[in-house]
Order: C-alpha cells, then sequence, then structure tokens
C-alpha cells in the first residue's frame, strides 16, 4: 500500500468515527427531547412539550410515531382539535404499521367528536379491534353520540356504520323520544331486535375514557381465611387510592392525580412478576377520596377484611381510620408516598414504603459527619411547608451529631437575591451546605449565590431542587454535589432497563418515578406475605443484587424504612454513593 493510499483509507476512518460519534450524539439528543416531551405532558406544561417533541417528529426513528401522539396528546389538553386530528393523520400515514396504531384512532376519534365530526369520528373508531379498547370507546361514544340532536343525521350515520351497537341504541333512544312516524318506530323495533336493545334514557353524565384501565369499585367476596402470614401462594391486596373515576370529563384530560394511576399501573406490572414466580396476587382497587364516610363504608364490608395487605389510603382522615382497622385485624398497612413519620408512629402494622423525612434527615446527618471534619453547616430551604420540614429535621439531626448551624434561613427567586440573603463568606465558610427545595430552579440558583459569595463548601441538596432534563451538566460537576435521593433510579441497572423496556411496550409511555414505586412497593410485600416473612424483621430487607427498580426497603430496625440513597453525578451518570 502507498503512502497516499494509507493517509486516504486514514482519512476514511476518521470521517466513518467523526460520523458515527455524531449519529451518537443526534441519538442521545432525540432520546432526551423525547424524554423531556413526556415529562412536559405529565406536568401541564403542554406548549412546551410541543417544541421538544417536534424536532423528534422530524428526525424520524423509532421515537418518532410516540413522539407524534404524544404531539397530538398536548394539543387535545389544549383543546386544539383542529392540530390533533392533523398530527394524528400524519402519523397513521406516515406509520401505517406501528404498533400501537389504535390509540391513535382513538385519540383521532375523540378530537373528531368534540368538533361534532361524527362521520371522521366513527370511521376511526370502527378500526380499532383491540378489546379493552373496544370497551373504551363504547364508553367514549356513549358521551357523544347522543349529543346528535337531529333524527335524520344519526338515522344517515347508522345507516353508513350498521355494526356500531352504540350508534343503533343512540338511534333507538332518539327515535323513543321524539318520533312518532311509522317507518321510525318499525326502525327502532328493528334495531331493538337486532341488537337485543331496551331503550333507556340519555345518561347526563358524560365518562370519558381515561389513559388507564377502569378501576374496578368494590371487592367480591373472598371465603374467610385465619392463616394470614403463612405461605400460601396467593395475597389479596386492598388498594385504597382516590381513583375518582366517576370525575372523568373528556375535555379534562389532564388529570391532577394522574400520580394515582401511576402507582397502580406499577403495581400491575408487579403482579405480572409475582405471578411468574409461582405467587398469585389478587389487586382490589378502592376508589377512597379525602371522606371518611366513604371509607367507613367500606371497612363496614365483611368482605373488606380478606385482604392480605392494604395500601393506602392517602389522606390523613382515611388512613387514620383503616390504619385502625388493619392493627385491629393484623393487616400489614403500606402507605406508599407519604414521609411523615406520625403515620406509623404507635401503629405496628403500618409502613412508609418511602423513607421518613426523621430517616431521611438522619441518614443525610451521618453522612454529613464523614464527609468533612468541619461541624459548621448552613441550611437553607424553598417555599414549601414540605421544605421547611425537611431544614428543621436536618437542623436537629445535626445538632444531635454535634454540628454548629451557622445559618438557617428561606431562600428563593434568582441567585443575586440569593446571595444577597446568605450570610457566608469565604473566610466563614462552613464544613457543607444543605438545601431542602421542592422547586428545581433553587438549586441552581443557590450553585451560583454560593459562587458569588466565595464558598466553595460541597452541597448536599434534595433531589428536587435541581431540573435534570433542563440544567446543563457542569451544573452537575462544577462543585462538589451530593443529593438526597429516595426517587433515585439507576438506569444502567439491568432491572431498572428490564422495567422501563417493559412499562414502555405495555403502556406507550416512559415510567414516571410513582410507577416504579408502585412496581417495587408490590414486589416485595408481596413477596414477603407469601413466604410468610412479613413479621420476621431480620428478614424485611433488600440487597443491591435483587431485581427492585429504585433501591429497595429496609424495615430491621423499624417500619420507616431505613433506605436513604444519597447520589453524586460521576461525570456521565448519578450513581449511589451510600
Amino acid at each position: 500500500m502507498t503512502t497516499k493510499q494509507l493517509k486516504l483509507l486514514l482519512l476514511c476512518w476518521v470521517g466513518l468515527l467523526s460520523h458515527t460519534a455524531a449519529n451518537a450524539q443526534k441519538t442521545k439528543d432525540v432520546e432526551r427531547r423525547y424524554r423531556s416531551g413526556i415529562r412536559l405532558v405529565q406536568l401541564g406544561d403542554y406548549e412546551q412539550a410541543r417544541a421538544e417533541l417536534l424536532p423528534v417528529m422530524q428526525r424520524g426513528g423509532s421515537y418518532a410515531p410516540f413522539a407524534y401522539y404524544y404531539h397530538a396528546d398536548a394539543s387535545y389538553r389544549q383543546k386544539r382539535y383542529e392540530a390533533t386530528r392533523a398530527t394524528l393523520k400524519e402519523l397513521i400515514d406516515r406509520f401505517p404499521n406501528w404498533l400501537k396504531k389504535e390509540e391513535g384512532y382513538y385519540l383521532a376519534a375523540a378530537a373528531a367528536y368534540e368538533q361534532g365530526l361524527y362521520d371522521e369520528g366513527l370511521s376511526y373508531t370502527q378500526l380499532i379491534t383491540d378489546p379493552d379498547l373496544r370497551t373504551d370507546v363504547d364508553r367514549m361514544e356513549q358521551t357523544f353520540l347522543p349529543r346528535i340532536g337531529d333524527l335524520n343525521r344519526l338515522k344517515g350515520l347508522q345507516k353508513q356504520y350498521p355494526q356500531n351497537k352504540t350508534l343503533a341504541r343512540t338511534l333507538v333512544d332518539l327515535i323513543q323520544r321524539t318520533s312518532s312516524d311509522k317507518d321510525d318506530l318499525e326502525l327502532s323495533d328493528r334495531l331493538s331486535n337486532r341488537y337485543g336493545i331496551t331503550p333507556t334514557p340519555v345518561t347526563k353524565a358524560p365518562v370519558a375514557r381515561p389513559a388507564e384501565p377502569n378501576v374496578p369499585a368494590s371487592q367480591p367476596v373472598i371465603p374467610v381465611r385465619t392463616d394470614r402470614g403463612k405461605a400460601k401462594g396467593y395475597v389479596n391486596v386492598g388498594v385504597l387510592f382516590p381513583f375518582r373515576v366517576n370525575r372523568f370529563n373528556t375535555t379534562e384530560r389532564a388529570r391532577t392525580n394522574q400520580y394515582v394511576y401511576d402507582l397502580y399501573e406499577g403495581m400491575k406490572l408487579a403482579k405480572a412478576k409475582l405471578m411468574s414466580e409461582g405467587i398469585t396476587i389478587n389487586l382490589f382497587a378502592y376508589d377512597i377520596d379525602n371522606d371518611t364516610d366513604q371509607t367507613l363504608e367500606i371497612l363496614n364490608n365483611s368482605s373488606f377484611a380478606q385482604n392480605d395487605l392494604l395500601i393506602g389510603p392517602l389522606y390523613t382522615e382515611p388512613n387514620r381510620l383503616v390504619a385502625a382497622f388493619a392493627t385491629q385485624n393484623d393487616i400489614p398497612l403500606v402507605n406508599p408516598i407519604a414521609t411523615n413519620h406520625e403515620l406509623i408512629a404507635n401503629q405496628p402494622n403500618a409502613y412508609l414504603a418511602q423513607p421518613s423525612t426523621l430517616q431521611q434527615a438522619g441518614e443525610t446527618a451521618l453522612f454529613a459527619r464523614e464527609l468533612t471534619t468541619n461541624r459548621k453547616a448552613a441550611i437553607y430551604f424553598g417555599a414549601s411547608r414540605k421544605d421547611s420540614l425537611f431544614a428543621a429535621s436536618y437542623q436537629a439531626a445535626l445538632k444531635a451529631q454535634g454540628f454548629q448551624v451557622i445559618d438557617f434561613r428561606r431562600l428563593s427567586g434568582k441567585s443575586a437575591s440569593m446571595a444577597t440573603a446568605i450570610r457566608l463568606t469565604e473566610e466563614n465558610s462552613p464544613g457543607h451546605v444543605f438545601l431542602a427545595s421542592s422547586n428545581n430552579d433553587d438549586g441552581p440558583s443557590l450553585l451560583e449565590a454560593l459562587s458569588k459569595r466565595g464558598v466553595s463548601s460541597p452541597l448536599i441538596a434534595t433531589y428536587p431542587a435541581f431540573d435534570y432534563f433542563r440544567n446543563s451538566l457542569s451544573t452537575f460537576t462544577r462543585r462538589e454535589l451530593y443529593l438526597v435521593a429516595p426517587e433515585f433510579m439507576d438506569m444502567e441497572r439491568e432491572a431498572t432497563e428490564q422495567f422501563q423496556e417493559t412499562y414502555l411496550s405495555k403502556r406507550n409511555i416512559i415510567p414516571s418515578t410513582f410507577s416504579a414505586q408502585g412496581y417495587d412497593m408490590l414486589l416485595f410485600f408481596g413477596r414477603q406475605l407469601a413466604k410468610g416473612t412479613i413479621k420476621s424483621k431480620s428478614l424485611q430487607k433488600t440487597d443491591d443484587s435483587e431485581d427492585y427498580v429504585l433501591s429497595g426497603f429496609d424495615y430491621t430496625k423499624s417500619n420507616d424504612n431505613q433506605v436513604v440513597p444519597i447520589i453524586k453525578f460521576d461525570g456521565s451518570r448519578f450513581v449511589k454513593i451510600n
């Protein structure tokens, strides 16, 4: 090979490597934008979600059809039905073989119905064959089709779509209410006989399809058993969440209780996982809001005591009633997301799935003691009550460890105002600074404020104080930064990857932290009950090698989860360091 040929070959290799690296970076950017777009939809920032998802749609690839769908979903939630229909038409045209295309048909039909385009809506719903979706289609059409008040129009549609039973029922009902014409009444009789229809009044309360499957409101009677706690191969689990299934509305698809359905979807995935291990879980969902009368009615149902495990309720007063019931009937009760230690005080059967604020503060103080020999600390907190409670608990935990707290105050606003408020200087630097905040603008602002004050101390902060999609990498590397993160998911763990892939394939959306919490919680307590080890403190613990998505559980010392992950950015990803 000549020197010229060798140089040409090297140039080709350099070009190939550069092209490969560039493609890898583009793929990473597409994934980041897609995840950010989904997160913005979940947060209700629909305009920004559309902006994030648009480049993913334009780029093509495996994320593109999903991006189209969620772009359309964001438009729908903004009541931009014309845009929804246009985006979904493009999705269907570009990706006719997309596995989730029937979800697209459903959303396109909903947007068409909202605009009174019943013919178009029916043309989409007749393409849907998925049995689960068909149930939701029926519910949707029972809401929209009765709005057609023109009898001739309704007859024309029924003739065009003769297999649609809801349409036939709607026509029969309208004829019975408004027409005395002989031909119309004969048509009503023919349709009634063909479909087995009994004319019924039009329902006045519309029920829209939730993004999640319908939830049963009550539990069937189960034979009485007295061997709770022994290994028996099946576990009855009562889930007491504010599902609010009777409040669904077609114009309010963004729900404030979305986290409830995320928890429940994670639990359903755990149920399938446990089934593969030979453990049968019977999930019984109870729609319990902040209503003591409703709670008492459920507790007075004789079949309710046949549950082996209770999860929830999420509100204080209903929880108090259920906790007393659980103690009386010796049923374990799990609080899925609460961090209030009072919920398990003097309640031997009650557990916190998430470590309490007291537990998080105590473990963080122990970590800080090992971090530096400087026993001075500054504590700052955000505007919410949760932030101030965490800060107060951390202050008490530090003082118990012999620390001196030299600054303790609420901070908010931009970095300039924070820099003015804090009392630290380069000469009076603490061994570490702590920030408790639920506002993801506060973390970066405090970092800048500390730099302006010449303070280089390590910062320990709560996980929500930063935005991991929006903040630059330098945010996490320019200072020694540690995060208290009970919700941490290590994306490179095999168990986490498997969970995400399975959830995405089944739900058509990236799982939220709540989904992972629901999954881990049922997986752990389901195994404990099936093995009969729920009362054995020494066995109520997981280790890092097990297949949990988050950081696991430890109840060997109390019913408060002892596992408090503290994470640090290692240059490429966050890793757990304690």
